[in-house]
């Protein structure tokens, strides 16, 4: 249930009204936006009166929610949330871009692919240091030694890093090293790890599982934020149809989806929902286009070469001329990359 407060109501009088819902065995969460205080209820909220909620004086209005998911719900935080990290933002007018290759392999690769990202106007360093490979055979990532080389070249061009963390025993090293943790689409379900992400203050980019439904994914967010994390960043990267052209089948229609449901911030990655380099950059355009607020795209200097899904990596001068093309399309519907 979400309770709309009227704009004069004063803290001593909000306080009561909190007191006697908690009677009712639900805990209460208090939003404060800029012209509205709402108060979300979270429980079993059948046993409150909605009617007599409504002629409290300092009630606008008073909404039952249906849908399973409330933090991450619009009708409880109508006001679309900004995630900051570092000086930039996530969800603002700007659209943010994460690049960088799938693995970090070398010092020298990954501190090149950093400059070149960098120089076409790249908002974030991406790098896989832990590899979770459909196959035990795959390159399984350089480890912690990746993410020492991730501040490397977070050193040398000063972009924030964004990798994916595996399990919750590895929680203490990325909250010193990685700037963004991205969960990735196999752990989207975890929900030990996802418990333990709630406990810290460290921005999250959650991936949409591979068979995930959009209620699924934003349960999953819910994890997380009901253990008081609310800096949460989806990713739609794809989901498993039955075609197979493609890697995945690139959901372009959870972009306005999620924005109509949630206030959450929505990015999309076309390297993995594709799984081929000269699909990413229309993609690309297209997640623009219906209104993401950023993409991840796997930049790789040599992806012929590259340890691991070079086939979808596109090179940096193939990024630059995205960022190009990209900076158009976000003009053309009041936005700036």
């Amino acid at each position: 249930m979400v309770i709309v407060l009227k704009p004069y109501a004063s803290k001593m009088q909000i306080d009561t009204l909190i007191k006697e819902i908690e009677k009712e065995n639900v805990s209460v969460q208090r939003i404060i936006g800029s012209n509205l205080t709402i108060l979300g209820l979270i429980g079993d909220t059948a046993s409150i009166d909605i009617d007599k909620l409504a002629v409290n004086d300092i009630v606008h209005k008073a909404m039952r929610i249906q849908e399973p998911f409330k933090r991450a719900n619009i009708m409880f935080h109508p006001e679309k949330s900004i995630i900051k990290v570092g000086d930039n933002v996530i969800g603002g007018e700007k659209i943010v871009s994460i690049a960088g290759p799938c693995s970090v392999e070398t010092e020298e690769q990954i501190v090149e692919i950093a400059n070149r990202v960098k120089e076409s106007g790249a908002t974030f360093l991406r790098g896989g240091a832990f590899k979770p490979r459909s196959s035990p055979y795959s390159f399984q990532g350089l480890g912690y030694n990746g993410l020492k080389l991730l501040n490397i070249a977070k050193e040398e061009t000063g972009l924030n890093i964004v990798s994916e963390i595996l399990s919750a025993n590895m929680l203490d090293t990325f909250m010193e090293k990685v700037d963004i943790i991205q969960v990735g689409a196999r752990n989207m379900q975890n929900f030990v790890l996802l418990k333990e992400l709630g406990k810290i203050n460290k921005p999250i980019l959650l991936k949409r599982g591979l068979s995930a439904t959009i209620e699924e994914w934003l349960m999953s967010a819910e994890y997380i934020m009901a253990g008081g994390n609310q800096n949460v960043i989806l990713c739609e990267r794809g989901i498993r149809t039955f075609e197979k052209y493609t890697r995945n089948t690139l959901d372009l229609s959870a972009v306005p989806a999620i924005k109509k449901l949630s206030h959450l911030p929505i990015i999309v990655d076309p390297s993995h929902a594709t799984g081929m380099w000269w699909m990413v950059e229309s993609m690309a355009r297209g997640a623009i286009a219906v209104g993401a607020d950023g993409i991840m795209v796997e930049v790789h200097n040599n992806p012929e070469k590259a340890l691991s899904d070079g086939q979808q990596s596109i090179t940096p001068d193939a990024f630059s001329n995205l960022m190009n093309s990209l900076r158009i399309i976000a003009g053309a519907i009041g936005r700036e990359i």
